[in-house]
Order: C-alpha cells, then sequence, then structure tokens
C-alpha cells in the first residue's frame, strides 16, 4: 500500500483449483476494495492467455486494460514480471 499516492497494488489472488465460479474470488476483492477505502487507484497484472482472470477484473471488478506487456515491449518501471511472458495491466480508480 503507498500512503502518500494511496495508488495500490494487487501483486497477487489466487483461488485454490475447484473453487473457482462460486463468488469467492469476486466476494474477497470486495473485501480488499472495503480494507482499504481509501485507494484512488488498484493495478494489478495477469498473463494474456489467462482469460478467466481478464473476464474476472474487467467483467466482475471493474478493472480496465491499460498497457499491454510483451518481450518486444516492457515498461521500464514494471519490475517482477516474469521474463518471456506476455501480460496485461489492468488499473481500476476508485470513485
Amino acid at each position: 500500500m503507498n500512503e502518500e499516492t494511496q495508488h495500490n497494488s494487487l501483486d497477487f489472488l489466487f483461488i485454490a483449483k475447484g473453487k473457482g465460479g462460486k463468488g469467492i474470488g469476486y466476494k474477497t476483492w470486495k473485501a480488499i476494495e472495503e480494507k482499504y477505502p481509501e485507494t484512488k487507484v488498484w493495478e494489478t497484472h495477469t498473463p494474456f492467455f489467462e482469460k478467466r482472470n481478464i473476464h474476472f477484473y474487467v467483467n466482475k471488478c471493474g478493472f480496465k486494460i491499460v498497457e499491454y506487456l510483451s518481450e518486444k515491449y516492457h515498461n521500464p518501471d514494471e519490475e517482477g514480471l516474469p521474463g518471456g511472458e506476455d501480460f496485461f495491466r489492468f488499473e481500476k480508480i476508485m470513485k
């Protein structure tokens, strides 16, 4: 959490195999939002091939895809993304 800017990052959200599709991820995300109501912008990433994750973040949680990161294009400010994989970067601007 960045107390100064209130631009915060969701680094990892995992629901156990076989538990997906039951609303647990959405309830978890809503609990995170409630815990940090001062957040102005949330950011997260997911691999481009993870269609269920993309659906979850965009259609369920209200994130927007703001950047496509690949081997040919990467943001030098981004750290910790596995090499050789393509990712989407998402943002959710809070009200």
